[in-house]
């Protein structure tokens, strides 16, 4: 396939969802779908909830998790203190199958940067446990950015659990190799299809393409942004294939291995000679500054896909951009953030 023609699917698969716009915290119709939905499926308790706290807990915060024990556990309970609720609050969407990948003791942030649930799953089970409270089958409610689940009772914030002994992928040869067929047998198939069902089509576009060549199976990580952002990057074809290697790492990095690494780790991209680093605040937890929003959104043996907030972008010195007259060429998309893409040549090292 030319590569003219492999751009002009991606840029139009980008004008396809042209009409949305990056947004900075979840919609307030998203958290009042969740509302209704909750209310109708009988939590009424977190429903009420969810209204009074939504602007306190997920005002910064455009993914999110909600952990909604039933009204039973409420009226025990009593009215619930914010502390105890922040319990149930995570700043990352977590699917299904994302959690039933985790495997024991894995750590989930709350918006409680200081506190973090733990996967107690057993391996041998096929319940999903957090902080040995069971998750009470499929999602209640999930539009990709928002999900919320059942739980049996209310978190306690006095659970512990010892540090697990599972095993921590090795990821200290996380090198590029280039060659082979870049039509190879290593399908991305399922993963695009999951990347699209969420709203990141453009990425999924990438994938489909098979941008990428191996000399061996591949084990391969993609920070992933969504089609609200990716917008902001249609029509500049040249860049396109530096926009996708910068966010594909040579190894597969899983979220229990985001949770594990030294802050301040560096990784490899297919991009020739770029590095992105991964820093940990307490609950917050980003690559280049661009914050993990859906963790092994999705996972297999050989690929994990993480759901990012924004695209990770080079940065270029002023000095070195400049138009005819000497003078500095802002190169930024047109977008409310100061956020920079500039214009690489592409690497063609695989090829």
């Amino acid at each position: 396939m030319a590569p003219n023609f492999k751009f002009t699917m991606i840029f139009a698969a980008v004008i396809f969802i042209a009409t949305f716009r990056q947004a900075t915290a979840l919609p307030s119709e998203t958290l009042a779908n969740a509302a209704d939905t909750l209310s109708n499926s009988g939590y009424v308790a977190m429903s009420l909830t969810l209204n009074l706290v939504a602007d306190v807990l997920l005002s910064h915060h455009n993914a999110a998790t909600i952990f909604t024990p039933p009204d039973s556990s409420f009226a025990d309970q009593g009215q619930p203190s914010l502390n105890l609720l922040q319990l149930h609050f995570s700043p990352m969407a977590f699917s299904l199958s994302s959690i039933r990948s985790l495997p024991f003791g894995t750590k989930i942030p709350t918006v409680d940067t200081a506190t973090f649930l733990t996967v107690t799953t057993p391996s041998s089970s096929d319940e999903i446990s957090i902080n040995e409270v069971k998750v009470i089958g499929s999602p209640i409610f999930d539009d990709g950015s928002l999900i919320v689940y059942g739980i049996e009772t209310f978190f306690d914030p006095n659970f512990t659990v010892p540090d697990s002994s599972v095993p921590i992928a090795r990821l200290d040869h996380c090198t590029a190799s280039f060659g082979g067929d870049a039509n190879s047998n290593f399908s991305f198939h399922d993963g695009a299809n999951v990347l699209i069902s969420r709203g990141y089509s453009v990425i999924a576009s990438f994938l489909n393409l098979q941008l990428l060549g191996f000399q061996s199976h591949p084990a391969l990580t993609i920070f992933a942004p969504s089609d609200e952002v990716m917008v902001d990057y249609s029509g500049r074809f040249p860049d396109y294939q530096s926009l996708f290697h910068r966010h594909v790492l040579p190894c597969k990095v899983s979220w229990r291995d985001l949770i594990n690494v030294d802050d301040g780790t560096t990784f490899d991209t297919y991009l020739n000679g770029f590095k992105v680093k991964i820093n940990k605040s307490g609950g917050s937890f980003n690559v280049n500054e661009i914050s993990v929003t859906f963790p092994d959104m999705f996972y297999s043996d050989w690929i994990v896909i993480h759901g990012i907030s924004d695209v990770i972008s080079v940065p270029m010195p002023a000095d070195e951009v400049s138009d005819d007259e000497g003078d500095p060429v802002d190169e930024t998309p047109d977008k409310t953030s100061s956020r920079m893409l500039v214009t690489i040549a592409p690497d063609r090292s695989e090829f």
